[in-house]
């Protein structure tokens, strides 16, 4: 009913009070847009944070529905994302490059680093390979689809060695445990929770991790540039979020009650103290940090450079494959 049609019921003016009480009763069904956002979450200490956001409601405040979609195994999300059936991932670069060099009409942006591997990112071998050299001749499992091939390539350069040094194995990740404690392959490549039964077992000793060359190995949110255009708010409150989420976290830890490390660890299905081991390996960088990181000419597109270079020599990626992009205006717009 609207307040001409009210006054011609009443016959007379209406009060200046019975108008904003009307007003405000129709303002009242024109809230803004709730958005909603669904996150791809696979077993990775640094991609849990968008799950502990949606267990803590840490959205609501930005009214902005955040769900996950829970995959077994990172790789599993870059298929996904591949067939389309999902708009943004939480990626490594070198997943995200080699997504570009697939699929260059679907080359996504990344719009936040999620965190840096140092000494997450493991190559462990049996207990009597006793170094990186000592693998020359000899099996490496990796998954060709995650960081496997370019982490191990930079392992093996350290020692002299190069790939063509050793035979490649292809196999998913949580077979790797299991094939290293056999003997089916001499080495692997992995990262928690895939590597904690490994290690748990004591059948195998960590050769190489990342903390060699720091500022490689980076994890990274990404999203398909037409997804992004149409709701470049929603994601700029999804990075909000997200820092929401790690300083629910920090709070806790300070307080000695790892409650946002029991809700993580559960979902990945390890302890809290493997989790909590595992996250001493990544380096977190606040939004306010990743002003720079992100912008034109910083840290992240000078690395998607070297990841795309050390990819070709490999030829795992095309010489005319795109370099994803990296857009910084989302972390601008959530710093306001």
């Amino acid at each position: 009913m609207t307040l001409l049609s009210i006054h011609r019921r009443l016959g007379r003016p209406l009060s200046v009070a019975l108008v904003m009480a009307v007003g405000l009763l129709s303002l009242a069904g024109c809230s803004p847009r709730r958005h909603e956002v669904s996150v791809p979450v696979s077993s990775w200490p640094g991609y849990e944070y968008f799950f502990l956001a949606q267990q803590k409601g840490l959205a609501e405040r930005y009214n902005l529905k955040l769900t996950t979609a829970q995959f077994s195994d990172p790789q599993e999300i870059v298929h996904a994302y591949l067939r389309g059936e999902i708009p943004m991932a939480q990626l490594t670069t070198v997943e995200l490059v080699d997504i570009c060099g697939r699929a260059p009409e679907r080359c996504p942006e990344v719009v936040l680093i999620l965190d840096e591997s140092r000494g997450a990112d493991l190559l462990a071998a049996r207990r009597d390979v006793g170094s990186v050299k000592a693998l020359a001749g000899k099996t490496i499992g990796m998954t060709f689809s995650t960081l496997g091939p370019y982490f191990v390539s930079r392992a093996l350069q350290r020692s002299g060695l190069t790939l063509d040094q050793v035979v490649i194995r292809n196999m998913p990740l949580a077979e790797m445990s299991e094939a290293l404690a056999k003997g089916h392959v001499d080495a692997v490549a992995f990262f928690p929770p895939f590597s904690d039964a490994a290690l748990r077992a004591g059948h195998s000793r960590v050769l190489f991790d990342s903390r060699q060359i720091p500022g490689e190995i980076f994890d990274v949110l990404v999203v398909e540039s037409a997804y992004l255009k149409q709701n470049f708010h929603a994601i700029m409150k999804l990075l909000k979020t997200w820092q929401d989420a790690h300083r629910y976290a920090h709070r806790y830890a300070r307080a000695h009650a790892p409650e946002a490390a029991v809700v993580m660890a559960r979902r990945q299905n390890v302890s809290v103290e493997e989790f909590q081991a595992a996250e001493r390996g990544l380096v977190y960088f606040s939004l306010a940090e990743q002003r720079a990181l992100l912008a034109p000419g910083g840290l992240m597109e000078r690395n998607l450079k070297a990841v795309q270079q050390v990819q070709q020599r490999l030829k795992l990626v095309r010489p005319d494959a795109p370099l994803p992009q990296v857009n910084a205006a989302l972390v601008q717009e959530a710093l306001r």
